[in-house]
């Protein structure tokens, strides 16, 4: 059992704090008040390889391992949750599923422009009518000529209005239910329709869109993996991109941490600082080491996917804590400054307010209770 990162790690971890202390975060409430997509910061992010940071360097990206990347999310989510997302969803939803299941001439067309980010690539599962029970998709891909047509609606689509590549999934068997049906597709941005840029509790800086598929048409080799193997390709998706979203969870919660904490010591009630009081003691010692619990339970679960080990339930178990552990660390960062915590003078109603999707998005809570408890009983 070793607890201590390597130098690689730790030298990308430095790197993504200073970025992220330096150019993200003394611009994240503005961003958050703009509701504005700092476009440009993701270039930044790629000419230091953090866009791609465990993709293989034959296509571009850093080379580096599945933990390091986990550390760079904490990092930029730290800074900026929004940032984080968006990085989260184009690197483990958007580029390593190409890597992992395209062929060889698909990983030389997508994959290195997303790596050094160039582009950035957004996932397309969710539908109106399908969200957690994502088999009961209606997207269709009909075989026509030398391609698929592909018609449906999609929703709650991270970086659909910003996007250059689209992993898209549709039902190529209409006749069967469920999830044997579903196939994974790579499309472009001039495939789709944003239908509307979603209005959200937190997380302003990101890009949440509707697209609409009517009829695109693409070429038989925008198939990702085998026809009727795309739910696969989700399931093993979200299980990587769990361990990401507690990642972002975590700094999240550490940031609310460092603000309660710088306030606690500045602020002075009834001759003495807040600090000193046993009431906020406790607090902030809560948070502390319900924190360092959660990032054991990542860093543990992205261990185990660098491994090729099974991590599926370890995920399940790092976003179930950390997405709670985000939500009410916030929550007692708010109330340790008090009324000054519930304006957006300080930034703890913003760490509020983008916490709560940890718990909905890639699956919510009671999905991650269900895949834990499965898990558990297999076999029983």
């Amino acid at each position: 059992m070793d607890f201590a990162l390597t130098n690689e790690q730790r030298e990308i971890q430095a790197l993504a704090r200073e970025f992220a202390e330096s150019e993200i975060a003394p611009h994240a409430g503005d961003w958050d008040r703009e509701h504005r997509f700092p476009r440009e910061v993701f270039a930044k992010l790629g000419e230091l390889g953090l866009m791609g940071v465990c993709v293989p360097e034959e296509l571009a990206g850093a080379g580096a391992d599945f933990v390091s990347y986990v550390l760079v999310l904490e990092e930029l989510s730290r800074a900026d949750a929004g940032v984080g997302v968006t990085v989260a969803v184009h690197t483990s939803a958007a580029t390593l599923p190409i890597v992992t299941f395209g062929t060889e001439e698909q990983k030389q067309l997508f994959v290195p422009p997303l790596a050094r980010g160039e582009v950035l690539g957004a996932f397309a599962l969710t539908e109106p009518g399908s969200g957690s029970d994502a088999g009961s998709l209606r997207t269709t891909a009909v075989r026509e000529g030398d391609g698929w047509r592909i018609s449906g609606t999609k929703q709650w689509c991270t970086n659909g209005s910003h996007a250059s590549t689209f992993v898209v999934f549709a039902r190529t068997d209409p006749g069967t239910e469920g999830a044997r049906g579903v196939s994974a597709f790579l499309l472009d941005a001039d495939h789709v329709e944003v239908t509307r840029e979603e209005e959200k509790l937190g997380l302003h800086s990101s890009s949440t869109a509707d697209l609409r598929l009517d009829g695109a048409l693409v070429p038989f080799d925008r198939l990702l993996h085998e026809e009727r193997k795309g739910f696969a390709v989700a399931m093993a998706t979200l299980d990587g991109g769990r361990i990401g979203i507690a990642a972002q969870a975590v700094g999240i919660a550490q940031a609310a941490l460092d603000t309660a904490s710088a306030y606690a010591v500045e602020r002075e009630q009834f001759g003495s600082r807040i600090a000193d009081f046993q009431a906020i003691r406790f607090k902030l010692a809560d948070m502390a080491t319900e924190i360092a619990a959660a990032r054991q339970l990542t860093l543990r679960a992205a261990w185990l996917k660098q491994a090729g080990l099974p991590h599926g339930a370890e995920g399940a178990m790092a976003k179930l804590f950390a997405s709670r552990v985000a939500v009410r660390t916030s929550q007692e960062a708010i109330q340790v400054l008090g009324g000054y915590g519930y304006t957006r003078e300080f930034p703890a109603e913003r760490f509020y307010r983008d916490a709560k999707i940890t718990e909905i998005y890639e699956g919510t809570s009671e999905i991650q209770r269900i895949v834990i408890a499965r898990q558990l009983l297999r076999g029983l």
